[in-house]
């Protein structure tokens, strides 16, 4: 392993400043910070302050946080110099500067589910898949986690979003969070060059979004040259055929087969009775694939 792969590499904080690079995604700002509570909350206190000062697609990452948050609140740390910890300023709008509506905003952490899913695959040669709603697996164990906030309304201006996007790269397995955790580095990635991982990350997020935008945020549209939004995330969700617990809002959970994804990337459950339940929000939890019931009555759910 040389030095660039190294545990405990700062990143390469030149290679991020190259203007090839930030021209190329269209990223207008790269702040490198060697520490911080948290950079999604930095971002959040940011855009409300300075909001001139943070156009779209501005990033900011640093090399340790020590207060970071998942989602439901959850906090969680890594050692230094062993993550990505990357968060992105979103103001969403089309190529004639018009706002995407707001309910389009619940695919952006899906659209970052899925450049690190490539990243992945391309960079680093690991079979990486998406767990709804926007953890990315490899093996059934989570290597990355996005969360994304809505920003403050400011001068009347559509709110911004705050992507804050977490990967595991050079972690050993005592210093995983949680067994069901891994690493670049535990799953033998060809690279755990973060500043490599994190500029794939970041050129990969920058064409799928601005191709979402620019389709005004219709996730059934082509995309970048491809298949919609919608049918690369449903190909690449490994949710989709499992029978899962959904735990909702308020203590309630469904039981069901995920069937599929809505037109605002909810995931839709089929409880034992063939109800249809939307699930917009809330853990979800992977029981086994499912098995539709035989004739006999004894398939299905147990």
């Amino acid at each position: 392993m040389d030095d660039a792969h190294a545990p405990g590499t700062p990143l390469d904080r030149g290679d991020l400043a190259d203007q090839n690079f930030l021209s190329a995604t269209g990223i207008p700002l790269l702040e490198v910070v060697d520490s911080t509570g948290s950079t999604n909350a930095d971002l959040l206190r940011s855009v409300t302050v300075e909001p001139a000062a943070w156009p779209d697609l501005s990033v900011l990452t640093a090399e340790y946080q020590s207060a970071a948050r998942g989602r439901l609140d959850r906090h969680w740390e890594a050692p230094p110099l062993s993550s990505i910890l990357v968060s992105v300023v979103l103001r969403p709008a089309n190529a004639e500067g018009r706002p995407l509506p707001t309910q389009t905003y619940s695919w952006l952490s899906l659209i970052a589910a899925l450049a690190l899913r490539e990243t992945l695959l391309e960079t680093a040669g690991i079979p990486a898949e998406l767990k709804w709603p926007n953890d990315v697996l490899v093996r059934g164990k989570k290597i990355a986690g996005i969360l994304a906030q809505l920003g403050p309304m400011v001068d009347g201006s559509v709110p911004p979003v705050i992507l804050g996007t977490g990967l595991n790269v050079t972690l050993r397995a005592a210093e995983l969070p949680v067994p069901t955790a891994t690493s670049v580095v535990l799953e033998e990635g060809r690279t755990a060059d973060r500043t490599l991982l994190l500029k794939s990350y970041l050129s990969k997020f920058a064409v799928l979004y601005r191709s979402f935008c620019n389709a005004d945020g219709d996730p059934a549209a082509g995309l970048a040259g491809g298949p919609s939004l919608h049918k690369r995330v449903e190909a690449a969700m490994v949710t989709l055929g499992m029978q899962v617990r959904a735990q909702l809002p308020g203590d309630h959970e469904i039981i069901g087969h995920a069937s599929r994804l809505d037109e605002y990337g909810s995931l839709l459950v089929v409880d034992r009775d063939s109800r249809e339940h939307v699930v917009t929000a809330g853990d979800v939890v992977h029981l086994r694939p499912w098995t539709s019931p035989d004739v006999s009555g004894q398939g299905g759910y147990a």
